[in-house]
């Protein structure tokens, strides 16, 4: 017989397993076997919790032969236990007859999972391991008692709550630039994260400092940020204080109408001393968190201008200044060129104490229809490695 999800639906029903309205998109992972080949056994979970039902016309209910028929196929048979039929009658205990077929229902005696598989289940926001992080900061709650560990097992009934907790990290050393009701502009150091890589903040970020007096994104791990450096590049960082200042000047960065200018020492140097690079960035499939030029790519252009060259030192200071803000692109770029940025060990520069890549100045115009322009100058590292 055809047997899909809205039959399971029916059959729990009937043996008065379904509280309030349930679907079929409720009934999850269906596998159909055949025991024997007079019968069918189809195993499935409902609310998290397994189920068999053995579709046997020749069982006559009796106990011993439907266990026999469910111990080859499914692990752990040896849990499962039947359950009565509860407008049975004289005949049958168990079995339930539905569209001429004896139907028996077989549930999992263990209503038991591991803590982080449950909170996946019952919430699905976040990942798994994501969840494990929260566990061992003690941010879950298990019948009003703070989680002992990821692999803990409770009872699928059991009251599991997440409490955010705002942990407090050591902050990291910063210039604020400017400030206004709307904005604020800083000189972020290298080493400094833009926001939390997660759900679970692990260190003090950039978002830290706007997240006490920000409305937009304030939920979320990303707090007041519309746009990111990466951890090792330092210099100008732009958060906004509020919703309608983070749509005005979002804008303004998906219309490239913001003006961006960084400096990197890189190691040898171009080819062409001043040039516009227009070439597409993808992701790179064998290395999937990071990025390559590549056909496939998204459009992403540079224009570059060297500075000044120490060929001692085989090193370039190098004016960069991006029209569009692809992911990387202008560490993929300069690798694309044979020229490293020096630190950047992940697209093939030299090792340094830094990545050299600063974020010099952002030319934007404010709420008030003032054009202006922010600027960080270079580190110390930076001039001290440029002295001949």
């Amino acid at each position: 017989m055809k047997f899909d999800s809205s039959d399971i639906i029916t059959i729990l029903q009937k043996f008065n397993k379904v509280d309030g309205d349930s679907f079929p998109r409720d009934i999850k992972s269906i596998q159909r076997l055949k025991p024997h080949d007079k019968n069918v056994l189809i195993t499935f979970v409902f609310k998290g919790k397994k189920y068999a039902i053995l579709i046997d016309n020749s069982a006559e209910d009796d106990d011993e032969y439907i266990y026999s028929q469910i111990t080859s196929h499914i692990s752990g048979s040896d849990g499962y236990q039947l359950v009565n039929n509860p407008s049975s009658d004289d005949f049958l205990t168990f079995g339930l007859p539905y569209k001429g077929k004896d139907c028996y229902l077989l549930e999992s005696k263990s209503d038991k999972k591991r803590l982080d598989i449950l909170l996946v289940e019952k919430f699905g926001k976040e990942s798994r391991s994501t969840y494990q992080k929260m566990i061992t900061a003690g941010q879950v709650l298990v019948d009003g008692k703070i989680a002992k560990n990821a692999k803990q097992l409770v009872g699928i009934e059991s009251n599991v709550k997440i409490e955010s907790k705002q942990q407090k990290f050591t902050p990291i050393k910063y210039e604020t630039i400017y400030e206004d009701d709307d904005i604020i502009v800083i000189n972020k150091p290298a080493g400094m994260l833009t926001h939390a890589k997660g759900a679970i903040a692990e260190e003090f970020t950039a978002a830290d400092i706007v997240k006490p007096i920000t409305n937009y994104k304030a939920d979320t791990n990303r707090p007041g940020i519309i746009h990111r450096l990466d951890r090792n590049t330092s210099g100008v960082l732009l958060m906004m204080k509020n919703s309608d200042a983070a749509s005005k000047i979002q804008k303004q960065f998906s219309q490239r109408t913001v003006k961006k200018t960084y400096y990197a020492i890189v190691c040898g140097t171009p080819d062409q001393y001043k040039a516009f690079i227009d070439l597409p960035i993808e992701r790179n499939p064998s290395r999937p968190s990071t990025f390559r030029v590549g056909a496939n790519g998204k459009s992403a252009q540079t224009s570059y201008e060297v500075e000044r060259s120490i060929i001692k030192k085989n090193i370039s200071l190098i004016k960069l200044q991006p029209k569009t803000g692809r992911t990387h692109q202008l560490r993929v770029h300069m690798q694309y060129l044979n020229t490293p940025i020096l630190g950047d060990l992940v697209y093939g520069g030299k090792p340094a104490e830094r990545m050299f890549l600063h974020a010099e100045s952002l030319e934007v115009t404010l709420l008030s229809g003032e054009r202006k322009v922010f600027k960080a100058p270079l580190p110390d590292e930076f001039n001290q490695l440029m002295d001949k």
